[in-house]
């Protein structure tokens, strides 16, 4: 009963649960870049690279199951969609376990190691997977919770549609640079962490 009551609260305010669930996500995300949430074991350079490499995987798997939700969406496959998106969500949620391991474990981001004009097209495209990372957390958890709180009919009368276009462009070109970059810090020019 109290999972069909949460699902009743979810369906009814879908904007208050997108708000309590990106704080929470927004917490500890910051928490654990402040270093005040010491809950993440201490790790070495051997772990840090594991790391880094698993989070690529699964940042490209995510992609992937990303762009064929959307395929599958525009050709009416319903059943065939939710299944892709909520496999990229999932995938999401254990990027996210890796990643704060690997920051909260670290003591730090890793910092590249070259110069000139390939350093800027580089942090640019760091800060536009950054940003578009924070910001499509509350659009990408209000799609989500639209599609699982509704029928697909259901579903044509809520905002679902256009906010999911805005929410798997975002992340879809947020988790691509990410993965670029990822190949550019630790295949191309390598890296160090600064103390």
């Amino acid at each position: 009963m109290a999972t069909a009551s949460a699902r009743q609260r979810a369906r009814e305010s879908p904007a208050k649960v997108t708000a309590v669930l990106s704080v929470i996500g927004y917490v500890l995300v910051l928490g654990t870049f402040a270093g005040i949430l010491p809950i993440y074991p201490s790790i070495g350079r051997g772990t840090i690279n594991l790391l880094s490499d698993a989070i690529a995987v699964v940042n490209t798997v995510a992609t992937v199951s990303l762009a064929l939700g959307w395929y599958w969406i525009r050709n009416g496959e319903v059943q065939k969609h939710r299944a892709a998106m909520i496999t990229s969500f999932g995938l999401i949620l254990v990027f996210l376990a890796l990643y704060l391991t690997k920051v909260g474990g670290s003591g730090g981001e890793k910092h590249i190691l070259v110069e000139g004009i390939v350093y800027y097209a580089y942090l640019i495209m760091l800060a536009i997977h950054i940003v578009l990372s924070v910001v499509s957390v509350p659009v990408v958890l209000y799609a989500l919770v639209l599609g699982l709180t509704h029928t697909p009919a259901e579903l044509r009368e809520t905002a679902h549609a256009k906010v999911g276009r805005i929410a798997a462009s975002a992340w879809i070109l947020s988790l691509s640079l990410g993965v670029i970059t990822y190949v550019m810090l630790n295949h191309i020019y390598g890296w160090t962490i600064p103390a």
